[in-house]
């Protein structure tokens, strides 16, 4: 099964929301309130990361790659970390 322009995809949509999270948090003056932003940093550089890595992948075209693996790994990770940095900035809320 090929996953690495799923990958890609999900990764570089997911790579704009993570942008959008620090831009809103800087517009709105809450980066001093709030670590949610960092968060959404470690996000936006796992998702690069992703991207970079499943491009890659593409060019390759090999079955297994190391760098379809690591952009699946590293994807995931983004996605955990995104979640947390929403969780954050969401707390006040809940």
């Amino acid at each position: 099964m090929v996953r690495n322009s799923h990958i890609l995809n999900a990764a570089s949509n997911l790579l704009g929301i993570a942008l959008l999270i620090i831009t809103g948090i800087h517009i709105t003056n809450q980066s001093q309130r709030s670590i949610a932003d960092e968060i959404a940093w470690a996000a936006a550089v796992c998702f690069g990361l992703s991207c970079l890595l499943s491009y890659l992948s593409i060019r390759k075209e090999e079955e297994n790659s190391r760098a379809e693996d690591w952009a699946d790994r590293i994807f995931l990770c983004g996605l955990a970390t995104l979640f947390v940095a929403v969780l954050v900035l969401a707390r006040p809320f809940l």
